[in-house]
């Protein structure tokens, strides 16, 4: 059970098993001392207590109207000033509906192949074929990675009677965030590109993510469930 205070109160929690997040990476090539660690709560003191170095930070949140509404004001806002894709980010769209989970470790894991060792296998290998392609030719080539979508479905099916089927609805999405040259990126497969929420560093990434976190909540008060995962290091 991964709680999130706000204001010093218990508002709110949602289940999910971050061991499922490690076995699938390491299922995919990432080393056993990268791990995905539960975030009880956003104040610097319960921060000050996840383990560093963090290389990303996961947000689970309630897909809401108005998550969709403030979406929607955001791409307008995009399109009028006209920004265009960064090239040092790694960022793909999301084609069905029940795969952020695993969109957003791809961007996870994708955005910090400098720190991370990747071993051989079927995400090192979708990486290199993707590289050079644009964010919607490699959501749609996701769906063609046969180990990758397997993988997840093995992974997810473990103590059910039946895997979720990648297009069946879901009421909850996963963002990913990460340090990319200094500055700190909100990847939502469901957006027309990154968002750029400013400075940030390799130290301070989880507090900055942090607090794009409590603007999620802010938004919407009403919705109670939210969770949040870190991406890091044991070694």
């Amino acid at each position: 059970m991964i709680v999130i205070r706000r204001n010093g109160k218990n508002e709110g929690f949602w289940l999910r098993n971050s061991e499922k997040f490690v076995q699938y990476l390491q299922s995919l090539g990432v080393p056993e001392n990268w791990q995905i660690v539960d975030v009880y709560g956003l104040d610097p003191d319960i921060l000050s207590a996840v383990p560093q170095p963090v290389i990303a930070v996961l947000l689970l949140f309630p897909t809401s109207d108005k998550y969709e509404e403030h979406k929607n004001k955001q791409e307008e806002e995009l399109k009028k000033a006209g920004d265009a894709m960064p090239e040092n980010v790694y960022y793909l769209k999301q084609v069905v509906s029940n795969a952020c989970g695993t969109i957003a470790l791809i961007h996870s894991v994708a955005n910090n192949t400098d720190k991370i060792d990747l071993k051989d296998g079927d995400l090192k290998k979708f990486l290199h074929e993707t590289l050079s392609l644009n964010p919607e030719e490699r959501g749609a080539k996701l769906l063609d990675s046969a180990g990758i979508i397997n993988t997840h479905k093995e992974v997810a099916q473990e103590g059910q009677t039946e895997a979720p089927d990648c297009n069946d609805p879901v009421n909850y999405h996963f963002v990913a965030f990460v340090n990319k040259d200094g500055q700190l990126f909100e990847l939502d497969g469901r957006k027309s590109c990154p968002i750029n929420h400013g400075k940030t560093s390799d130290a301070t990434l989880l507090q900055d993510a942090a607090k794009v976190c409590r603007e999620f909540m802010e938004r919407d008060p009403e919705e109670l469930h939210f969770t949040v995962v870190a991406l890091t290091s044991s070694a």
